[in-house]
């Protein structure tokens, strides 16, 4: 049989994901729904599929097997609520919106059907965080840095705190992702962000563009992220990466290679798979036969690391610490 799939968003993560869908075995692009029927079917195009510009004129026309969710923050909600109420499993990329209650009352419809979800933390597909995760049950971690250094995605909706969410909760989730996949769950954060340069720079941003964010897991172990959006475009820096300080020395860990570095000694592991990849694979075979263990996150394990993120805007907005509610 072969999958009809269903792409909602006509952004870059939408090609890479119908790019992945189009060159797998068994795999049917039908659809791509956006912001105008002409937008959709410029996309459409190269993947013989068809273009929508309402979301149930495609889902009456079409008979999807899955959809992938690619929108802004501020866009989640009706869509996915649809998806659930006509059974179609889906694939929803990171964040989950831009607050904790949606995704919260989200969660529990799909809890109730018992769909299969899946969410795009592809940095948990890496091979470098498969060999990190089992290093790191040989060592005791003291203390974990993490860092999201970057320059402001030219997008509108990003620079708006109702658009994103602001870069924390947009762009450096996935290092709140990779820091509970590896260590466990956060129990408190406390948040420090501020409007530096950007606001000054350019005509309508609200978003902080630097933050820092203290984070105390649950087994004791105290992280600290930070992130900006400052930096010039083309700027050169060893910019987004999280690294875990032990018993046995350091694992530095980027999106190109991991570091292990010990007395005496330093090991470099280039990464060599594409996760992306792997996250479809593994998505595709639950659709396929039901069997979800290959899923690494799912909705509700989304749902917890959305819960964090909004946890640390909390606390940067009143300046206390807050404790992360994942009920």
């Amino acid at each position: 049989m072969t999958l009809q799939i269903g792409m909602i968003g006509t952004g870059w993560f939408s090609k890479v994901h119908a790019d992945l869908l189009a060159a797998a075995e068994g795999v049917k692009v039908r659809a791509f729904l956006g912001t105008s029927k002409e937008k959709a079917e410029r996309m459409a195009l190269p993947y013989g599929a068809a273009g929508y510009g309402d979301l149930t004129e495609m889902l009456d026309t079409e008979q999807l097997d899955a959809a992938y969710v690619c929108v802004p923050p501020m866009s989640h909600g009706a869509i996915e609520r649809e998806l659930i109420r006509r059974r179609i499993p889906f694939l929803v990329e990171k964040p989950l919106g831009l607050d904790a209650e949606l995704p919260r009352s989200i969660m529990t419809e799909v809890e109730e059907t018992g769909l299969i979800t899946s969410a795009g933390y592809h940095f948990r597909y890496q091979s470098n965080v498969d060999r990190m995760r089992e290093l790191l049950r040989r060592q005791q971690s003291g203390m974990v840095l993490g860092r999201w250094m970057d320059s402001m995605p030219g997008v509108a909706w990003w620079r708006k705190q109702n658009g994103s969410g602001g870069q924390f909760i947009e762009q450096t989730t996935h290092l709140a992702d990779l820091l509970r996949y590896l260590a466990g769950e956060v129990q408190e954060v406390y948040a420090l962000y501020g409007s530096r340069v950007k606001h000054e720079q350019e005509e309508g941003v609200d978003v902080a563009d630097v933050g820092t964010v203290t984070l105390k897991l649950e087994s004791g172990l105290i992280a600290n992220i930070s992130n900006t959006c400052i930096l010039p475009a083309g700027t050169e820096a060893d910019g987004v990466g999280l690294a875990f300080y032990t018993d046995q020395g350091v694992l530095d860990w980027n999106p190109q290679r991991l570091c292990r570095m010990q007395p005496g000694e330093r090991t470099e592991y280039r990464e060599s798979t594409n996760p992306y990849q792997k996250e479809t694979e593994a998505f595709l075979h639950a659709l396929r036969t039901g069997d979800r263990s290959r899923i690494r996150s799912d909705y509700a394990d989304a749902f917890k690391t959305q819960a964090v993120t909004c946890a640390a805007l909390e606390s940067a907005g009143t300046g206390k610490p807050v404790r992360v509610g994942y009920e």
